[in-house]
């Protein structure tokens, strides 16, 4: 069988590396931007101060604010709408998972024509993907390197997966000093996206030798550096990592796919506009200790680069200092316990888990379910009852 590698043709990283992005993009041949953002960092004078960048090397620019969180297909609509009436030719995402993911769908469109819905699925647009550059200010969805492509249809409430290797960015920049202003709870949400990316791929059917590599190293350096940029925001060498960190499970699980906590996920964002990295962390001791007994050796593994002594015990014994370990790291930075708290309600878990099934990312999970299986995973988390 045929092992493919998605990855951004350049990538850029280190202080100051977003002064760059102008010359950069003259490489691509751009002559108008659309920087898609969010309305906080349209308003806060980032977007504006980007902008700038590409402005001082004869680019012109329009900023599109209206990336919402959990971006939705009207999000999309509104923005192709201001690519077309600005005249571009080129686009730039600005921001974090949100903004990416909106940025790619408008691109889509842009290179396709038709409706985000189109796309839905593996591989389905036909023409080369416009230029397309990724600034990211937060570490944790690396969206801006991957194929993945997250959108909320407002109809069905249901988030879709589109997964296409055309929407891979042609350039990212992770800049660490974009990612000072991110408050404890964003930072937290978000490493902790990043630390599900990559267990989720570590235990993948489809992981490879080089995903295990990115996502054993992503998992060490997020346990490490987590909880100290969660800490200190202006912790220059923990933000630097976790950009690091960040990209490391984004080539794990750009490669290997996902699993259930993704699945389950992304119908809770369908639902209730959760935060995506919140959902994650609460599912993901969940999901991984159902999934132990598909790869123990692999949560051994896992345990092992979290920090946990697993000498002289047994393979089971080690595989559950793993889930251990997450619950433990979610606690430390502040992640909430349960599903409850959320204001999630159980009289939906029944739809969710039919939803959860027909996701791309429940394909890769080391352990199939039965719809009442996720059924109960939904209930646990909910509930926030003890594991280990």
């Amino acid at each position: 069988m045929s092992t493919y590698y998605f990855l951004p043709t350049r990538n850029v990283f280190g202080e100051g590396s977003v002064q760059e992005a102008g010359v950069l993009a003259k490489t691509l041949n751009v002559k108008k931007i659309l920087i898609v953002t969010d309305a906080f960092l349209a308003k806060s004078g980032m977007a504006d101060k980007v902008a700038a960048i590409y402005q001082q090397v004869g680019l012109g620019v329009h900023i599109f604010g209206g990336a919402e969180p959990n971006p939705t297909d009207r999000n999309v609509e509104e923005g192709i709408k201001s690519y077309r009436e600005n005249e571009c030719n080129a686009i730039v995402s600005l921001g974090g998972g949100s903004s990416h993911d909106c940025a790619k769908g408008i691109g889509l469109i842009a290179a396709n024509g038709g409706s985000i819905r189109d796309f839905e699925g593996i591989d389905k647009s036909i023409n080369n993907m416009i230029p397309l550059m990724a600034i990211n200010t937060t570490a944790g969805t690396a969206s801006e390197i991957t194929r993945f492509c997250i959108i909320t249809d407002t109809e069905r409430k249901v988030k879709m997966a589109i997964v296409d290797w055309r929407v891979t960015p042609q350039i990212s920049i992770n800049d660490p000093e974009l990612m000072v202003g991110m408050p404890p709870s964003l930072t937290a949400a978000t490493g902790m996206d990043a630390l599900t990316h990559a267990i989720e791929a570590y235990v993948s059917t489809m992981a490879n030798p080089l995903t295990d590599a990115a996502a054993l190293k992503a998992i060490k350096m997020i346990t490490q550096y987590l909880p100290k940029a969660v800490a200190n925001g202006e912790y220059m060498k923990a933000r630097d990592n976790m950009a690091y960190a960040q990209y490391l499970a984004g080539i794990a699980f750009n490669n290997a796919s996902l699993g259930y906590v993704h699945a389950m996920a992304h119908q809770l964002g369908g639902f209730y506009n959760l935060p995506h990295g919140v959902c994650n962390a609460i599912l993901l001791p969940y999901v991984e200790s159902f999934n132990l007994i598909g790869n123990l050796n692999r949560f051994r593994d896992i345990a092992e680069a979290m920090g946990e002594n697993v000498a002289g015990l047994s393979t089971d014994e080690a595989a559950l200092k793993a889930i251990s370990a997450i619950q433990r790291l979610g606690k430390q930075v502040g992640i909430p316990k349960d599903l409850k708290s959320l204001g999630v309600k159980p009289e939906d878990f029944a739809v969710m888990a039919e939803n959860a099934k027909k996701d791309v990312c429940q394909l890769t999970n080391p352990r199939k379910a039965t719809k009442e299986q996720v059924i109960e995973l939904y209930r646990q988390a909910y509930e926030g009852e003890a594991i280990v």
